[in-house]
């Protein structure tokens, strides 16, 4: 393991990560059919309302009240990227922006200097089930962006390169490539003032599905680029002659090219790599800054100026159920991904 991986770890809740990445989660909920509110048409007795994680259940509420979700809460100093694979996200936030993303896009959000936002996901379909799937990646910002503008940007799913590829055997694969590149195809660009918008800072991030048996290489970026490869799906796969175990990560050493290799199953993996940004960190809760002393300071000023206030009627905002895909932004500006194709 000592000529691949530094370390392995088993997936929790929230998958351990390496700068310039901060957090990961994977939300996977079996939602049942949505009632006239868009939350789930079953009952909620016995759920901890506002505060439902439980583990044991298919799908959970978590701070949501009728609709499931993260309602309005405060970000400070870093950037939050959200990939839907499956369902949908409601936005809102205090600069006055809102949306509705999913199944295949992708939200990328600058907190900056402060900013407020909501994420619910409502159940459309009255007359399905509401699967929802996706992975919510905070990335750091250095010392010199803790204080832009908020800013948020749209990657549609339309825009999004999925490379389908074939070993030498036949056997296939396929990458999602939402930052960075893969075989010469490159994601869209992240907001600019991400420590990904910087090509030298070898930001990737991959979302990989393998067939059965297929093999395919992960080359060496850099002697110092920070990588971890995140195992949610399959049973195994070998990385450099050494196998990871599903619902595993391993934090892969950088100076090697790897050849990774399927077991008999499908797999599907996630990786996430980039330069380190190498400044201290000082975290707690929604705020990420360099000192404790800016932490405080990031207190007090969400105390004394709401990050702009909240425009919204409520903390836990839904779009009308029959709203399609759309970004409206704060200056008014309105993004459908139906003007792409």
């Amino acid at each position: 393991m000592d000529q691949v991986f530094y370390k392995i770890n088993p997936l929790g809740f929230a998958w351990e990560t390496q700068d310039p990445f901060l957090y990961c989660v994977h939300h996977r909920d079996e939602y049942p059919k949505g009632n006239e509110n868009q939350g789930p048409n079953e009952s909620l007795e016995g759920r901890t309302i506002g505060e439902d994680f439980d583990e044991r259940n298919s799908w959970k509420m978590y701070h949501g009240r009728s609709v499931p979700g993260f309602p309005e809460h405060p970000h400070r100093g870093f950037e939050t990227v959200t990939v839907v694979l499956e369902g949908r996200v409601d936005h809102f936030d205090s600069a006055g922006a809102s949306g509705r993303y999913g199944d295949g896009d992708v939200q990328w959000m600058t907190a900056g200097s402060g900013l407020q936002h909501s994420e619910m996901f409502p159940l459309v379909h009255d007359d399905k089930p509401n699967p929802l799937h996706l992975f919510q990646i905070w990335i750091n910002l250095p010392s010199r962006n803790k204080f832009v503008k908020p800013h948020y940007k749209m990657l549609w799913k339309e825009e999004i390169p999925i490379v389908k590829k074939h070993d030498e055997a036949g056997n296939s694969y396929e990458v999602t490539v939402i930052a960075g590149t893969f075989d010469s195809e490159r994601a869209p660009d992240p907001t600019p003032d991400s420590w990904a918008s910087d090509s030298k800072n070898q930001v990737q991030i991959w979302l990989v599905k393998m067939g059965p048996n297929a093999k395919l290489e992960l080359n060496a970026p850099s002697s110092t680029v920070n990588r971890t490869l995140y195992l949610y799906k399959g049973k195994e796969i070998s990385v450099g002659g050494v196998n990871l175990k599903g619902n595993h990560s391993g934090k892969l050493k950088p100076n090697k090219t790897l050849v990774i290799q399927n077991g008999n199953e499908e797999s599907e993996w996630l990786l996430l790599q980039g330069e380190p940004i190498g400044e201290p960190v000082a975290a707690y809760g929604p705020f990420v800054m360099n000192t404790e002393a800016e932490i405080h300071e990031a207190y007090r000023d969400y105390h004394n100026t709401r990050f702009g206030g909240w425009p919204w009627p409520k903390s836990d905002p839904v779009h009308p159920r029959e709203s399609g895909r759309f970004a409206k932004h704060g200056d008014g500006s309105y993004v459908s991904p139906e003007k792409l194709k």
